[in-house]
């Protein structure tokens, strides 16, 4: 359970960074980051999860550079649902897309 409680707080701050470093990504403070973690998560388990098994031949093809597509169109989706929450263009969303997975992989890197 406590592993759980810290990697939930460490995508959170996951999101500010993206926050911070991609513009037209906007989250206001850490309960914000906090919700569209939980969202984001929920929107993935079900509806990315939907796509990605749709969309695996494009994915195949680019060799998985396309479900960064689908984890930007989740982002945007996610800043539509949580206040405090916002993603200007689907183009930051893309930009964020990439660095929250590049943050994501320097937490992993740091925690083994």
């Amino acid at each position: 359970m406590l592993r759980l409680l810290v990697r939930w707080i460490l995508d959170a701050i996951a999101l500010l960074i993206v926050a911070w470093l991609v513009p037209g990504f906007k989250v206001v403070n850490l309960p914000s980051a906090l919700i569209a973690v939980i969202v984001i998560g929920l929107l993935n388990v079900t509806l990315g999860l939907l796509l990605k098994l749709i969309t695996l031949p494009l994915g195949i093809l680019t060799l998985g550079l396309f479900f960064l597509v689908i984890n930007a169109f989740i982002l945007k989706l996610a800043s539509g649902v949580v206040p405090g929450f916002y993603v200007n263009t689907f183009g930051a969303a893309f930009i964020g897309a990439i660095v929250l997975a590049l943050v994501h992989m320097l937490f992993e890197a740091l925690s083994s």
